[in-house]
């Protein structure tokens, strides 16, 4: 006989919802050439799907005039600052400074006035200036847009609800390089660390901030 459904499963004990604060900001994480790019080692066609998808949320988040931050990874030649991260992930040693698959998607580009955060593990908040940054604007909802579903998409989410901040994932604005780890990872985030909603949900909000 078969057992309940994940959804079942979880009814009733991680399915509350945080919901939007005040004020948010928007986070764009690793929107890398290096996952966009045919033949590079990281590709994900999921990932260019959420590039698409996350140029209107861009748009409309600059249109609200709120807080825009971007993130991408970079280490040293020597890949001492990546620690046992890059022993694990080998890969991760060509994203260094002057690489082209560590420039962000061209779809996706920094404004002028919008800040760059350099990263070199998973979480936009583990050794980086994001929460300071973040409580300075007294930001209390982050939305996150980028990837990977799986990494350094729910370690932010991680850590951005233990830090204190409301967690919105616009699903269609998020991409991994195989479905099962995505939407695995897309409930669990919802479960328990933030709200998973859909792109017209976020946009929709942001529109009336203005």
């Amino acid at each position: 006989m078969a057992g309940p459904s994940a959804s079942e499963n979880y009814a009733g004990v991680f399915d509350s919802h945080v919901g939007f604060g005040a004020r948010p900001a928007l986070l764009m994480i690793d929107f890398m050439a290096a996952y966009t790019t045919q033949g590079a080692d990281f590709f994900a066609a999921g990932v260019v799907d959420a590039v698409d998808q996350s140029v209107g949320l861009l748009a409309t988040a600059r249109d609200a005039r709120i807080p825009i931050i971007h993130t991408r990874v970079e280490f040293h030649p020597s890949g001492r600052d990546g620690g046992l991260f890059v022993r694990k992930v080998p890969a991760l040693r060509k994203l260094i400074a002057g690489e082209p698959e560590g420039q962000f998607d061209t779809r996706v580009q920094p404004a002028d006035d919008e800040l760059v955060i350099i990263k070199n593990y998973a979480s936009a908040f583990f050794g980086t200036s994001l929460q300071a940054t973040l409580t300075a604007d007294r930001i209390d909802t982050i939305i996150l847009a980028g990837c990977s579903t799986s990494g350094c998409i729910r370690a932010t989410a991680v850590d951005g609800m233990q830090h204190g901040f409301r967690v919105i994932v616009p699903r269609e604005c998020v991409g991994d390089r195989h479905d099962g780890p995505h939407q695995a990872n897309l409930f669990d985030i919802h479960a328990k660390y933030g709200d998973v909603v859909d792109r017209e949900t976020v946009c929709d909000l942001l529109q009336s901030l203005r």
